[in-house]
């Protein structure tokens, strides 16, 4: 069975499990949770970590070097069990690494250490991989955190996303799941977004570029959660429709492209880390005081 980390200071507090070292929960001092409980009747998801990949890939199949290996969407770290590497009142850190059974989905020793750190009102959440073998090692990286909509104590309230940048990025759709080879018309308007539902009825939001390093999701007159990503150029926002959460998705690599190329290397936005190389991604959420 999965263990779960707490850790707390006087603004917040955030439960870790180690089935995907994954946020369960984070409730500031008044008792309000802010992130999505996961009910199963909507998505039991609610903080995965994606890795080795972001979105789906043909026919569940990657190829690398030619070679196929079977990988579900979002990739495989959100399903395995992570071993606590460190953990302190403020910080855990949580760690997988390589084995005969991740290898026969994707043939790479890799380290992915994912850590939840405090600092007053806000959290951060990093990944850091790094490549323990001895050729480039493809893949990409993003986060899934999923929170209440509408935001606590904003019920019947308008909420949006008002992106840092004031852009108006555009819209690539999924198709099949794939991304298409074409974009469509931002839905921001001077980087603002008014949520809404029939917004999701066709999958999830993706801005693969141009929607810049933060943002706020704010209920109006209301609670607000501000962002700021590193190392995470595209950003997708979904829902189902009907459900009471949104999922803020910061990532770096996307879906493969509809009818575009399979091989792993070639997905946009891959990362290629080189021999004993390592990287890091990470996004950081502060909470209302």
């Amino acid at each position: 069975m999965p263990t779960i980390t707490r850790i707390a200071n006087e603004f917040l507090a955030v439960e870790i499990s180690s089935l995907g070292a994954e946020m369960q929960s984070a409730t500031t001092r008044d008792g309000a949770g802010w992130l999505w409980n996961g009910d199963a009747a909507f998505w039991t998801g609610r903080s995965p970590v994606l890795f080795p990949i972001v979105g789906k890939a043909p026919d569940d199949t990657l190829l690398i070097d030619g070679a196929p290996y079977p990988m579900a969407q979002h990739g495989f770290a959100r399903r395995r069990e992570f071993t606590l590497d460190d953990a302190a009142a403020t910080a855990c850190r949580y760690v997988l690494e390589a084995s005969d059974e991740t290898r026969a989905a994707y043939p790479f020793d890799f380290r992915l250490a994912v850590a939840h750190s405090l600092d007053g009102p806000a959290l951060t959440v990093a990944a850091e991989v790094e490549n323990r073998g001895e050729t480039p090692m493809p893949f990409g990286c993003g986060f899934h955190p999923a929170f209440r909509w509408p935001l606590p104590g904003a019920q019947g309230k308008p909420h949006a996303v008002i992106l840092d940048n004031a852009g108006e990025p555009e819209r690539q759709p999924l198709e099949k799941g794939l991304l298409s080879q074409d974009r469509t018309t931002s839905p921001f308007q001077a980087g603002r977004l008014t949520l809404a539902q029939d917004l999701f009825e066709d999958d999830a939001l993706v801005f693969p570029e141009g929607a810049g390093n933060g943002l706020t999701y704010a209920a109006e007159g209301g609670p607000s959660l501000t962002f700021h990503f590193e190392n995470l150029p595209n950003l997708a926002l979904w829902t189902k429709p009907g459900a009471p959460f949104l999922c803020v998705e910061p990532w770096h690599g996307t879906a493969a492209l509809y009818e575009g190329p399979h091989e792993l290397k070639d997905r946009p936005y891959t990362t290629l880390l080189g021999p004993g190389e390592h990287t890091r991604f990470a996004f950081t959420v502060i909470f209302p005081t």
